[in-house]
């Protein structure tokens, strides 16, 4: 017997606001590069700039591989 894991829907919000987050820190921090003069910081910051790419993809290869649960509303 095979069980196909599911999100239910705030573990897809929960993705979704996680996903926004890194966005942000992602063009946040490659936005101000250009405007850092030491290297050391200019470093760090293209460090966090490849973390968040790789975090970005893993989030969403999680939230193309697995589905979510249909909710159904009643009124």
């Amino acid at each position: 017997m095979t069980h196909q894991q599911t999100l239910a829907p705030h573990e897809m919000m929960d993705i979704h606001e996680m996903m926004n987050f890194k966005t942000g820190c992602l063009a946040k921090s490659k936005m101000m590069q250009g405007l850092v003069f030491d290297q050391d910081l200019k470093a760090l910051m293209q460090k966090d700039v490849n973390q968040s790419i790789i975090a970005i993809a893993n989030l969403q290869a999680l939230y193309l591989k697995v589905p979510f649960q249909n909710v159904k509303v009643t009124t």
